[in-house]
């Protein structure tokens, strides 16, 4: 299947990074989802073609070296099946194979926030393809919320898990209403924005947080707040992206605008 992946279109050489380039920009890298610098070189291979926009090899090469290395996998696999592939069919199949990796691995290392993270990450995106609606109904709202508050609980820090958590809330606003949605699933307005500028003040340069609050916004407010959201894609657009996944990101807030 990985031969037939459909290529990142944007390749860029600020995205190749060697070993040593990339320990020191780890940090930026993964201020979002703060996975830890890997200490086995083939979980780093691994890292280093998801970010050059890889995610074939990221992928293999994350599931050949195990342990740690699954999460590369989980997040390459996921980032590729939402933003590039075309076809609906292998797109769920990627998705629910990459759900499965993630259950696996976070199982495996319960203390490992990344981990929790990257299950509901999976998971949400699996769920946004088949509906949200049917997704409810499969029960995935409380499994979503249950891996992001453990990965918040284990990493206070985690702004890609406040975001994700920001998100699910509009999400299941959205779709149910607001006094169902916080009669059964906790899920707040308020919390929702909360949650959203709490990730926005731990990683202001990231893309994705701004795109998702925009998006948030129109599903909690609807047009009432449609400047302040074209204002959060302005800024997603605005920024410079430091790998294949940011640069997917800018070039979709780029479209949102459009």
């Amino acid at each position: 299947m990985a031969k037939k992946w459909v290529k990142f279109p944007h390749p860029d050489k600020a995205y190749t990074y060697d070993a040593a380039s990339l320990k020191k920009c780890w940090a930026r890298l993964h201020k979002g989802d703060r996975e830890p610098f890997p200490t086995d070189k083939p979980v780093i291979d691994a890292w280093r073609h998801f970010h050059a926009g890889e995610f074939a090899q990221a992928v293999e090469m994350g599931i050949e070296a195990g342990r740690a290395g699954v999460n590369a996998a989980v997040k390459a696999q996921t980032v590729y099946a939402s933003h590039l592939e075309k076809a609906e069919k292998t797109k769920l199949a990627l998705l629910e194979e990459a759900v499965a990796m993630a259950d696996e691995r976070r199982r495996a290392a319960p203390k490992d926030a990344n981990a929790h993270y990257l299950y509901a990450y999976a998971l949400g995106r699996y769920g946004q393809e088949i509906s949200v609606a049917k997704a409810l109904a499969q029960g995935f709202g409380g499994k979503i919320k249950e891996a992001l508050l453990a990965a918040m609980k284990l990493d206070a820090r985690h702004a890609d898990a406040h975001t994700a958590y920001g998100s699910y809330q509009a999400e299941v606003i959205g779709k149910v209403g607001g006094i169902v949605a916080g009669l059964t699933y906790g899920a707040k307005k308020e919390s929702a924005v909360e949650y959203y500028q709490k990730a926005l003040k731990l990683f202001p340069e990231s893309p994705i947080t701004h795109i998702e609050y925009g998006n948030g916004l129109l599903l909690l407010y609807g047009d009432a707040k449609i400047d302040e959201a074209s204002r959060l894609y302005e800024k997603a657009a605005s920024l410079k992206p430091h790998d294949a996944m940011e640069r997917l990101d800018v070039e979709l807030a780029k479209s949102e605008l459009e």
